[in-house]
């Protein structure tokens, strides 16, 4: 329970994780919010941000209700955040000898928004489910993600505007030397002004699917 409260806590968006365990559960809205002692209408409000951002309390009161309710279905809740933890990395490699920045630009089919890549080394990549990740992995966990090293690319899959990994990373002590974005069109000016003040490489990615993502790092000779 406090795994999932914590992972809630550390979101950029509260609200659509609170949301995303529940379904996650596949818990009814109505039900929860009876377990709660509050009307759908509010709860709905909750998940969908439109009343300020959930305090601790009703965070904890939230989980608390969510893991009564699976209790009662069968406990689903801790073969979930196993799962998840084992499915946020899709694939990690360090490099035998350092990579030009460029050519991992270049494997990505990328554009750089932030920071200068012309130089700079890279030792290693990790390609992770942006979501799964921010909802399933923190502290230690979280650091599994860097590997042998932070001067690697760190690549999002499934990235809405790119926010979120942005202040994922702010917030977390260890800092890659670059971050790929993999799925939007464009990014939030947001998340290229955090990349920014903390010294990171942003790219965006214009791979066609995860896959071609991956197999195109992997031709950059990786060791396992």
């Amino acid at each position: 329970m406090a795994k999932i409260a914590g992972y809630v806590v550390a979101s950029a968006d509260p609200g659509r994780a609170l949301k995303a365990w529940r379904e996650k559960l596949s818990i009814r809205q109505v039900a929860l919010a009876r377990t709660l002692g509050i009307s759908a209408s509010v709860l709905s409000d909750y998940e969908s941000g439109r009343r300020p951002s959930p305090g601790v309390q009703f965070v904890r009161k939230y989980v608390e209700a969510l893991v009564k309710l699976d209790e009662a279905k069968g406990r689903m809740v801790s073969a979930l955040v196993s799962s998840e933890k084992d499915e946020a990395i899709l694939s990690i490699g360090e490099f035998q000898t350092p990579v030009d920045a460029g050519r991992v630009v270049a494997a990505v089919r990328g554009a750089v928004l932030a920071g200068d890549a012309t130089g700079a080394r890279l030792y290693g990549y990790t390609v992770v489910d942006s979501i799964k990740t921010i909802y399933a992995l923190s502290g230690y966990d979280f650091y599994r993600i860097f590997g042998a090293t932070t001067e690697r690319a760190l690549v999002f899959t499934k990235v809405g505007m790119g926010r979120s990994p942005l202040v994922a990373i702010r917030v977390s002590q260890l800092k890659p030397r670059m971050v790929v974005i993999h799925g939007p069109k464009e990014l939030d000016s947001l998340a290229v002004d955090l990349a920014r003040r903390e010294g990171i490489i942003l790219v965006l990615s214009n791979s066609m699917s995860e896959g071609d993502l991956i197999a195109s790092l992997r031709t950059l000779h990786p060791f396992a």
